[in-house]
């Protein structure tokens, strides 16, 4: 099946899910202290006033995250759907629409980004393509957070919270993450593994923090 359909796919299904993703997950945070941490973490080393971008952004519940802590955050988006949802809920950040293999973006424009559970959408052979359009819009020296389901499976969805999709979950290798990213001129400075929350799937999840060089 050719990117385009896959990716067609993935759009439509969070087009599907988009106000019921936004009222169960939209939350997510305040049960999350890590990952509020890690977040923190990378704004502190974020040059102020530099935009950061929220890379699948889903409802926009990250983005408005970081815009309240006095970031201008863009949040982008494949699903236009998600795109809708966030700017009715957060107008006080900026929303696009956009895929992560061509992100609507100038070179540079970003001093950060955070990509959270949005490469798990991507073929194995897309990563690669991707983390060098994350590399592309990021400027010299700025930090990328990426976060994903530990693992080398494939769930295909077709039923999610009691609606029809078609969508697939990669689940990744950290080593095999990190890897890709070290080639694409990343030079990864945090790795980070931990159990599921209550609150949560019952998956792995890991985190890896990574500079891009100059």
């Amino acid at each position: 099946m050719s990117s385009a359909i896959d990716h067609d796919r993935v759009r439509q299904s969070y087009d599907t899910v988009a106000e019921e993703y936004r009222s169960r997950i939209g939350g997510e945070l305040a049960h999350k202290p890590l990952d509020r941490g890690l977040l923190t973490a990378l704004l502190e080393q974020t040059e102020p006033g530099a935009p950061v971008a929220d890379l699948g952004c889903g409802p926009g519940h990250v983005t408005a995250w970081l815009a309240e802590r006095g970031a201008p955050a863009v949040g982008i988006d494949l699903s236009p759907g998600m795109v809708a949802v966030a700017r009715r809920a957060y107008p006080e950040a900026e929303f696009r629409e956009g895929d992560l293999l061509h992100l609507p973006a100038a070179d540079a424009e970003f001093g950060a980004a955070v990509a959270l559970y949005s490469i798990i959408h991507l073929a194995p052979e897309e990563l690669r393509p991707a983390f060098e359009e994350m590399r592309r819009v990021l400027r010299p020296s700025g930090l990328l957070l990426v976060a994903f389901h530990l693992g080398s499976h494939v769930l295909h969805h077709t039923e999610w919270w009691g609606h029809e999709v078609d969508v697939d979950f990669h689940f990744l290798d950290m080593a095999a993450v990190s890897a890709l990213l070290r080639d694409t001129g990343f030079a990864v400075e945090a790795t980070l593994e931990r159990t599921h929350h209550a609150e949560e799937a019952e998956t792995r999840r890991g985190y890896l923090l990574a500079r891009r060089a100059a």
